[in-house]
C-alpha cells in the first residue's frame, strides 16, 4: 500500500548520534530529577488538588485586568493567591492554600478583599471548590503509584510482546519522558495538577506506541538482515524506513494539539503545553534513546 511520505528514502547514522542524544538526554533527566525531589517536598507548583486549599470562581460584571484582581487581594495581605484569567471573558480561577475554619469561610474572605479594595467594580463568586489537605496528598501519592504501575506494565507487555531487553529500553525511554515533562514544568513554574498528571500517562501510552512500531521494524529486520548485516545497520535501516510515518503521525497529533494550545484558553492552556511537548519527546526519545539503548546491549550480550 502507498502512504503519503514528507520525506523520502533516507540514510541517518541515528546510532552512531547515539552519544550526542545521550548527552542531551542526561540534561533533561536531571531536571526532570530535581523537579520530582522539589514535588515530593511541596516546594513545585502545584495546585490545591495536590497540596489542599481552596479555588474560587470570579465572575466581574465589567473588564477588570489580572494586575487590579492581583493588587486588591495583596493590599488585603493574601500573597499565596494564584489568579488565572480565563480568556475571553470578565472571569478568574483564584486559587490558594487556605482552607475553611469554623468561623469564616474562603470565599467570604476573599469576597470581602475584592469589595473593600476594588469598590466600583460588581461581581459575583459563581463557583468554589475546597480540597483537604489529607485529599491532596493522597491525589499525589495515588498519581505516583498509577505512573508506577503504568511503567511497570509497559516491561511486562514490550518484554512478553518482544524481549525482555526491549521492554527495559522502552520503559527508560518512557521514563525520560515523564522526567522531562517534570523537569519543564518545574523549571517554568507552570502548575502541576491532575490533568497534568493525565497529560503524563497519555505520553507515556504515546510514546510506547511510538516505540513498539520502531521496535517491530527492527525485529522484522533483524530476521531479514541478520546474516549479512551488523546491529547498527539493521537498526538504522529500519528507523529510516519508518521515520516518514513516525514524523507523519507525530505532526498530526501535534497540529491536533496545537489547536488546543492557542485556542482552548487558559484552563486548558498547561494540559495541551504538556501534552504537545510530550509528543515531541515521545517521538524524539524512541528513535534516540530506546533504538540505542538496544543496540548497546544487544552488543553487550553478543
Amino acid at each position: 500500500m502507498k502512504f503519503v511520505e514528507i520525506v523520502k528514502k533516507t540514510n541517518i547514522d541515528f546510532i552512531g548520534l547515539r552519544n550526542k542524544a545521550f548527552i542531551l538526554s542526561l540534561v533533561l533527566v536531571v531536571l526532570g530529577c530535581i523537579g520530582f525531589v522539589m514535588v515530593s517536598l511541596g516546594k513545585a507548583n502545584l495546585s490545591v488538588d495536590f497540596t489542599g486549599g481552596t479555588q474560587l470562581q470570579v465572575k466581574f460584571s465589567e473588564k477588570v485586568s489580572i494586575g487590579e484582581l492581583r493588587g486588591a487581594l495583596t493590599e488585603s495581605g493574601l500573597s499565596d493567591v494564584q489568579i488565572q484569567e480565563i480568556s475571553g471573558t470578565n472571569e478568574f480561577l483564584i486559587k490558594t492554600k487556605m482552607a475553611d475554619t469554623e468561623k469564616e469561610k474562603v470565599q467570604d474572605i476573599i469576597g470581602k478583599d475584592i469589595a473593600a479594595n476594588l469598590k466600583d467594580k460588581k461581581f459575583e463568586i459563581i463557583g468554589s471548590n475546597m480540597v483537604g489537605s489529607t485529599v491532596g496528598r493522597a491525589l499525589k501519592k495515588d498519581a505516583i503509584i498509577a505512573l508506577v504501575i503504568a511503567l511497570v506494565c509497559i516491561i511486562i507487555y514490550i518484554a512478553w510482546r518482544f524481549t525482555f531487553i526491549f521492554g527495559i529500553a522502552a520503559t527508560i525511554a518512557t521514563f525520560h519522558d515523564v522526567l522531562t515533562m517534570l523537569g519543564i514544568f518545574y523549571i517554568f513554574n507552570m502548575e502541576m495538577n491532575i490533568l497534568f498528571i493525565t497529560a503524563l500517562l497519555t505520553i507515556a501510552g504515546y510514546s510506547l506506541t511510538d516505540t513498539v512500531v520502531v521496535f517491530d521494524r527492527i525485529r522484522e529486520n533483524m530476521a531479514k538482515m541478520k546474516a549479512k548485516s551488523d546491529l547498527a545497520t539493521v537498526i538504522n535501516f529500519s528507523i529510516n524506513e519508518v521515520l516518514s510515518r513516525t514524523l507523519i503521525t507525530s505532526l498530526t497529533t501535534a497540529v491536533t494539539i496545537g489547536a488546543i494550545l492557542f485556542l482552548g484558553g487558559e484552563v486548558l492552556f498547561d494540559f495541551a503545553f504538556a501534552l504537545f511537548i510530550g509528543v515531541l519527546v515521545g517521538t524524539y526519545s524512541s528513535v534516540f534513546i530506546a533504538s540505542p539503548l538496544v543496540f548497546i546491549w544487544r552488543r553487550q550480550i553478543r
